[in-house]
């Protein structure tokens, strides 16, 4: 039997910058998950998928991540999703350098 298909989301990495974006339902790249297009039919989401691919002079790595709707948009549903999204793990770059540190 065929597994019931889950919500997806399109995330890539950005070409250029390197930061993680989702594509947004009109045709955008955002690097805030809460905008992306949450796909809830199959087909749908193998078609947009297509299209991320065709944008390989602005993005790279293009897949479909399991997501959830959550009260302010799309939330990952796997801990490397949610890991994906804070940036690297290194504290001195991107979306990291600008939360709170911990404490030594």
């Amino acid at each position: 039997m065929a597994r019931a298909f889950t919500p997806k989301v399109v995330t890539a990495n950005d070409l250029l910058e390197g930061d993680v974006i989702y594509l947004t339902e009109d045709d955008r790249w955002s690097r805030e998950l809460s905008e992306a297009e949450l796909i809830t039919d199959e087909a749908h989401a193998q078609v947009r998928l297509l299209d991320a691919e065709r944008q390989a002079n602005k993005i790279v790595g293009a897949y479909l991540a399991d997501a959830v709707a959550g009260e302010n948009g799309p939330e990952p549903t796997h801990f490397r999703e949610d890991f994906r999204r804070t940036g690297p793990s290194n504290y001195a770059h991107g979306k990291q350098e600008t939360s709170p540190q911990p404490r030594a």
